[in-house]
């Protein structure tokens, strides 16, 4: 059982897809959660199916969304750092590493949950990995957190091995399903589809959904 877990991740939505039931699984055995989320996805392309958003509501229309999958998945600390969506790279990154070193020194987490710097596809999803990385490398030794990676560029297997952990999250595969479709703005597009495929037991979808993989980002290389 973790002490504390800490996820950053840039966007909301990043923590329904990949973590969901991992985060669970650690909010109904008593473990705190605290979730940094550094935009709120102003930028994103997907306004809903119908239409529940323009350019000028969706980050509020996403801030709520986000708001609610914290809930139902038991995250009572949320962090929103109020960063520009898709310039996270561009951002002074001393500020972003000291902001998450700040929180680290507060919670003490035992585990933190990022993205793999250079092997998350999205560049907002790479330069988070690469400040919370740096963050923690700034720790000393003996009271830095485990951090378990997400990365799922194409290949990424092939540079840095398989995952060192591989979650099986069954038991909370429905309600990840409820974090991903409270996205509504985002995953309203899909998500009866996704409903149906998990009913039926899709092979592909439930290899995507029902398992969560992480690698242990090597902190001392």
């Amino acid at each position: 059982m973790e002490r504390h877990v800490l996820v950053v991740f840039p966007h909301p939505d990043d923590e329904a897809f990949g973590v969901a039931g991992t985060i669970l699984s650690h909010t109904e055995a008593g473990t705190p959660v605290t979730y940094i989320c550094l935009t709120l996805g102003e930028m994103g392309r997907n306004m809903g199916r119908p239409l529940i958003a323009n350019r000028e509501t969706l980050p509020v229309v996403r801030k709520q969304e986000l708001m609610d999958a914290c809930k139902l998945l038991g995250v009572t600390d949320l962090r929103m750092f109020g960063m520009r969506d898709k310039t996270v790279e561009f951002a002074d990154q001393e500020l972003l590493i000291n902001r998450l070193l700040e929180v680290m020194k507060e919670s003490k987490p035992s585990l933190v949950i990022t993205f793999y710097p250079g092997y998350a596809v999205h560049p907002d999803h790479n330069a988070t990995g690469a400040a919370v990385i740096q963050a923690v490398q700034r720790l000393p030794k003996e009271v830095r957190p485990v951090v378990h990676a997400i990365a799922f560029s194409q290949g990424a297997e092939d540079t840095i091995g398989p995952p060192d952990v591989v979650n099986s999250i069954d038991a909370f595969l429905d309600r990840k399903i409820q974090v991903i479709e409270a996205h509504q703005s985002q995953t309203s597009d899909f998500i009866e589809d996704l409903k149906e495929a998990v009913k039926n037991k899709d092979k592909a979808a439930m290899t995507r959904f029902s398992k969560e993989r992480f690698w242990t980002y090597p902190l001392d290389s």
